[in-house]
């Protein structure tokens, strides 16, 4: 009998697989919850030929939750493949390096100061994660840019970026409805009008980011590498990095300040499609952190029905040990090259 731990996909099925465990994690995510509603109804529903609550349960509630994981898990996921690649640090993520706490700040001072202007979030929330991007990366290349201090200065931005999203919130109290689950991250009480103007946002930065697919595979030979077949390696970087601050930025925007799906879902990734093709792992990453934050939705809510729990609260009980692991894994890999 093979050891189960021997399984594996070949690396061409690896995206259709993920994409039909995404679709399989949709479906259950507009099935499940306090109530539940059958595969025929949420069809009936979406189809427009349903009626009653079980037609208005997921129209108005499940349908704008259940996009707004896809869509949110997919770009953290993204977003945290190309930080990834580009620093060439596997402890790199949106929210390890404070991309998302300046994404944060940048939707509460737009929600602060321009409170209608609602399509406007996911760009100010742009503006912040570049913002917190940039400066980690100021202080890694003053210091030295070793792995473990990009880490330390991103937990030190995301501490002062938390800050600032605070001293809003004191003299704008009202800015930020439900503050503390945008704080810990969640889908609850979701509306498309909400996720849609994010939704433009995170397409036009997916397409950018698989045209450069190409450039990244070269960039991730080294930096040295790249220069000398013509890439503008430092260019293109800040470029990549700018694209995975949108996409982590216009997350954040209406799905809040949901950690680890950006660290745990592009090393789920690289394990299962492997890093000969970047257009490829950023799709695997893609699909599986759909189907990642979709799934911890499902199981928040339904774990202690008719209790909903934050699925911020899941992904951070998941999130944390891998988190560990990986560092004690890099800690162990340098003692190993000293020895």
């Amino acid at each position: 009998m093979k050891d189960w731990r021997t399984f594996s996909i070949p690396a061409e099925r690896v995206v259709p697989a993920l994409g039909a465990l995404a679709a399989l994690s949709a479906l259950l995510s507009l099935c499940l919850g306090a109530a539940s509603v059958s595969p025929g109804e949420v069809l009936a529903a979406l189809l427009g030929k349903g009626s009653g609550p079980a037609a208005q349960i997921v129209l108005y509630a499940r349908l704008p939750r259940t996009c707004g994981c896809l869509l949110a898990g997919a770009a953290l996921a993204a977003s945290g493949t190309v930080i990834q690649g580009t620093l060439g640090n596997p402890l790199a993520a949106p929210n390890v390096i404070g991309v998302n706490a300046g994404a944060g700040l940048g939707t509460a001072v737009c929600a602060a100061l321009w409170p209608a202007w609602t399509a406007a979030a996911p760009f100010a929330a742009f503006l912040g994660a570049l913002g917190g991007v940039l400066l980690v990366l100021a202080i890694g290349a003053r210091s030295g840019a070793s792995r473990m201090t990009l880490v330390l200065a991103g937990v030190a931005v995301s501490g002062m970026f938390s800050a600032g999203i605070d001293a809003v919130l004191t003299f704008f109290p009202d800015a930020l409805n439900g503050y503390t689950d945008f704080r810990v991250g969640g889908a609850a009480n979701l509306s498309m009008s909400r996720v849609v103007p994010a939704f433009w946002v995170i397409l036009a930065a997916l397409l950018l980011t698989f045209s450069l697919a190409g450039e990244l595979d070269v960039l991730l030979l080294g930096e040295e590498t790249a220069r000398s077949l013509g890439l503008p390696a430092r260019r293109l970087r800040l470029v990549l990095l700018a694209l995975a601050a949108a996409l982590a930025g216009a997350a954040v925007s209406f799905a809040g300040l949901l950690g680890f799906v950006g660290l745990i879902a592009p090393h789920m990734a690289r394990r299962l499609a492997g890093e000969d093709s970047s257009a490829r792992l950023l799709a695997a990453a893609a699909l599986g952190g759909a189907a990642l934050l979709t799934l911890c939705d499902v199981l928040a809510r339904t774990l202690f029905a008719p209790y909903e729990l934050p699925v911020g609260v899941v992904l951070s009980l998941l999130g944390g040990p891998f988190f560990l692991r990986l560092l004690l894994r890099q800690r162990r890999g340098r003692g190993a090259g000293r020895g």
